[in-house]
């Protein structure tokens, strides 16, 4: 009889409910509602790096400098990585379909007003909009597959949400890219709004997971919200300007770490020690969804640092402009594409930890692909590399879906893929501050290094040195002028020569991260088909 009474709280609530739980739509009720929900997550990860191949052209649109118009980026990260965690939280008081109808509204505004901005403060501050808004609808996915389908269904819904968390910021500065070249970097958020509106409006009538429960404000763990805020925006700020200004050696990026790391010990405390935490660290005590967490962090590393790596080598190295670069880093995307099918057909008969282990080992060996890099390297040179950097990023971000949230109970599956999601771009926003970092520093060190072979005794230089005056006294110059500009062109050869190899520095430690993740998969445990979750699991 206790029993009974015990479980009454959860009927009441199904009974008077006007529509199907989620299990209780047909499955292609399901398969738009989720469809619809992917577009969503779509459009937000892609403008993660969408503009990251024509922040120049905003800059001048804008008239700011390039430090300024690196906020442009920056702002939309922090936003983000500070409401993923929370979103969890949030979609358990107002229900996924009204978090992610509202999410998707106020992100199209900011969209429109991205576009519409008239200086680089309102930019920044629209970005930042967007980034919060947009952050919120990433974990939503995640933990909608697993409510909506069940068994092979599951599996599939799965690796489309893996295959999506890859591809949509490796295709960012491609689509960026040539939206510039073709009409303005205005239409780089103009683009958002027809999606973004059919989102609002879809996701309000199909997506019936689960109810608000308002009554989660009343105690909820708002200082640990302010905690988590605080650490992860001054941690994301010190990682994006670190590498600029020198890391500890400036006074702000010093207090913002040291900022970030006493709220972050203080808000694990709090999570630990409160009743019902914003953030289920709790989760961690799973050794599959630890792993898992690991694995996202180290493939957001691979993702976003390569994403990274590669336009600056095409800008910096060879000149390329906005649309040349998407152009030349376009094979990753479609060699991901193709990879999908052998990927989904694979799943059914393999097991998940060693197509993980397999994508980890492809994607490791495509970094290694990538050190040997010259000064000449371009979208030829780059095709097989980044081709098995596209195909091993299915097999390595899609199976640790599956196998890290598939192991949660519905109840805490909301909370732990916020955690789950934040690692990964965490790992991204490490990576690339690493990747910023070495490029620094190792270029300052192969400049200083290949300089020291750059005296009297080297015939290979001098000889050059003569050509290069010839030449240039052949245009009409003076001596004077022709030494001093065969020097200058000397010194861009020598810096040229530095920068590319301490690309191929950074393209070798995104290896090695790699490589630790590939050995730690056996670790991994097979995850068996869970129970179907209850539609008005919190």
């Amino acid at each position: 009889m206790s029993a009974v009474t015990a479980g009454a709280p959860a009927a009441p609530r199904a009974a008077p409910a006007p529509a199907a739980g989620p299990l209780e739509l047909t499955t292609q009720q399901r398969v738009l509602a989720f469809a619809t929900m992917c577009v969503g997550m779509f459009i937000a990860l892609l403008d993660i790096q969408i503009v990251s191949a024509s922040l120049a052209d905003i800059g001048g649109g804008l008239s700011a400098g390039a430090d300024e118009t690196a906020w442009v980026q920056t702002s939309y990260l922090i936003a983000e990585i500070i409401v993923i965690p929370l979103s969890g939280w949030l979609a358990r008081v107002m229900s996924t379909r009204w978090l992610f109808s509202a999410s998707a509204v106020g992100f199209t505004l900011a969209s429109l007003l991205c576009g519409l901005a008239w200086d680089i403060n309102s930019m920044i501050a629209f970005r930042a909009l967007q980034g919060f808004l947009g952050g919120s609808m990433i974990p939503m996915v995640f933990t909608s597959a697993f409510f909506y389908f069940q068994g092979n269904q599951r599996v599939l819904a799965a690796a489309t949400v893996g295959a999506l968390a890859s591809l949509a910021p490796t295709m960012g500065p491609t689509i960026g890219g040539w939206i510039t070249s073709n009409y303005s970097w205005h239409w780089l958020f103009f683009i958002n709004l027809v999606p973004g509106a059919f989102v609002a409006i879809v996701v309000p009538i199909m997506v019936k997971i689960d109810k608000p429960d308002l009554s989660l404000l009343r105690g909820a763990d708002y200082l640990g919200m302010v905690l988590l805020a605080v650490s992860l925006g001054c941690l994301e700020y010190a990682l994006e300007e670190g590498p600029r200004y020198g890391w500890m050696g400036d006074d702000v990026i010093r207090v913002t770490a040291w900022i970030s790391i006493l709220c972050g010990i203080a808000f694990v405390w709090r999570s630990l020690t409160f009743a019902h935490p914003v953030v289920d660290l709790r989760a961690l005590k799973k050794l599959n969804f630890a792993l898992g967490c690991f694995f996202s962090f180290v493939t957001g590393i691979g993702l976003f640092a390569t994403i990274y790596l590669t336009p600056v080598f095409l800008a910096r190295v060879r000149g390329y402009s906005a649309l040349d670069i998407g152009l030349a880093i376009f094979s990753t995307g479609i060699f991901q594409i193709m990879a999908i099918p052998f990927y989904m057909m694979l799943a059914r008969r393999v097991d998940l930890r060693w197509l993980m282990m397999f994508g980890l080992g492809c994607f490791t060996f495509s970094m290694w692909q990538f050190t040997p890099i010259t000064h000449d390297w371009g979208w030829y040179e780059l095709l097989v590399p980044q081709a098995f950097r596209g195909f091993s990023q299915q097999f390595a971000v899609a199976p640790v879906v599956t196998l890290t949230l598939g192991s949660i109970p519905p109840e805490r599956l909301k909370l732990a893929s916020g955690l789950f999601n934040l690692m990964r771009n965490l790992g991204g926003a490490i990576g690339i501050a690493v990747c910023g970092t070495i490029l620094n520093d190792r270029t300052n060190l192969h400049f200083l290094r290949l300089a020291e072979h750059l005296n009297a005794g080297n015939e290979a230089m001098q000889d050059m040195l003569r050509n290069g005056a010839a030449n240039l006294l052949a245009s009409g110059l003076d001596m004077g002028a022709n030494s001093a500009g065969a020097l200058r062109n000397l010194a861009r050869l020598t810096l040229r020569e530095a920068q590319t190899q301490a690309v191929a520095d950074a393209f070798f430690v995104i290896m090695l991260c790699l490589l630790v993740a590939t050995v730690m998969v056996p670790l991994m445990r097979k995850v068996e088909a869970p129970k179907a979750p209850s539609p008005d699991a919190h």
